[in-house]
């Protein structure tokens, strides 16, 4: 049997501040990560991706985020309720985040090399010289000369830059990492060489992947399993290749057909009309019903609860379903 080493059970986080009032980020959200797989979160912006990576490495602004409630279960220790000293302790050791700039990630006035080596000294006691040597084998595992160790980040290229967030992230070879578009500021070729670089490495360390993207290609070829986001929910969660073939909700099939089609049979891209709801105004309802085509009177009476499509295959729509062959 698989053995979770995350799992996130009922997570509700709010930001509240005089100007806006109460942010709905993230509602009632649950998921689990099993020992050695990849699950990704996909979904637009503002969906709450982010906010529930944070929520997991604990690294929210309070005030004005405001964890609500639910846990964060890391090998069956909850991580809401650690005393900071140990949050510090497994923060980068056992659990780790790539963050989604590589441009602004990095301390501008320290040498790559140098950035690498504290993360080392911090958590496996390596004096200096060792937690040096260390780090050089860490840049030449992601592809960078040790040469590099004393460039500054203005010296590398974006592509670069990456690699070292990664090289920090995976020095202490975590069980679990993080990873927030990882991607987004690479041009294509670098994209698939950093998301190369991060299978492999993943696979020689055993490490578990929490994959944050817009980007259904990469899920295809990095996700075990994927979760949908929409507006601070998971609107459908199963094997990604049962999402990608099923397509059941609504906001998934309109991801998809947001795509373009390489054999030509579509000669448009169908768009998700509308824009994300207000997160300080949710609807009552399905979240989605405003830009849905199949909703009804029934979809804006009650919120929506995730049900069961088959297998583990969870959907969050009264229409589930329908939509398939459209």
């Amino acid at each position: 049997m698989s053995e979770n080493i995350l799992s996130v059970k009922n997570l509700t986080v709010k930001y509240i501040s005089r100007e806006i009032g109460v942010c709905h980020a993230v509602n009632n959200v649950s998921f689990d990560v099993d020992k050695g797989e990849t699950v990704g979160l996909v979904g637009e912006t503002g969906a709450g991706k982010t906010t529930i990576a944070l929520s997991i490495m604990r690294l929210l602004q309070m005030p004005p985020a405001r964890v609500v409630s639910g846990e964060i279960l890391l090998d069956g220790e909850d991580i809401l309720k650690m005393p900071n000293a140990r949050m510090r302790d497994i923060r980068g050791d056992k659990i780790s985040m790539i963050f989604q700039d590589p441009m602004t990630a990095l301390n501008p006035i320290d040498k790559v090399g140098d950035q690498i080596s504290e993360m080392i000294r911090l958590h496996l006691k390596m004096n200096r010289a060792q937690s040096a040597g260390k780090a050089a084998e860490m840049l030449e595992m992601v592809g960078i000369p040790s040469s590099r160790f004393n460039d500054y980040p203005h010296q590398l290229s974006g592509g670069m830059k990456q690699r070292v967030i990664v090289a920090i992230a995976l020095a202490c070879k975590p069980e679990l990492l993080l990873s927030d578009e990882p991607t987004t500021a690479l041009d294509v070729t670098i994209q698939a060489q950093v998301l190369n670089m991060m299978k492999e490495l993943k696979n020689e360390l055993g490490t578990s992947m929490v994959l944050i993207t817009h980007d259904l290609g990469v899920v295809a070829e990095t996700c075990d399993r994927v979760a949908v986001i929409y507006a601070g929910e998971i609107v459908e969660i199963g094997t990604a290749d049962v999402v990608f073939e099923k397509r059941s909700h609504p906001y998934t099939l309109g991801l998809f057909n947001s795509l373009p089609d390489i054999t030509g049979a579509r000669k448009r891209l169908i768009p998700i009309m509308g824009l994300m709801p207000d997160p300080t105004a949710l609807p009552k309802g399905c979240k989605f019903s405003p830009r849905c085509q199949f909703r009804d009177e029934s979809c804006t009476r009650e919120p929506i609860e995730l049900r069961l499509e088959s297998g583990t295959h969870f959907v969050r729509c009264l229409k589930a379903g329908m939509n398939r062959g459209i």
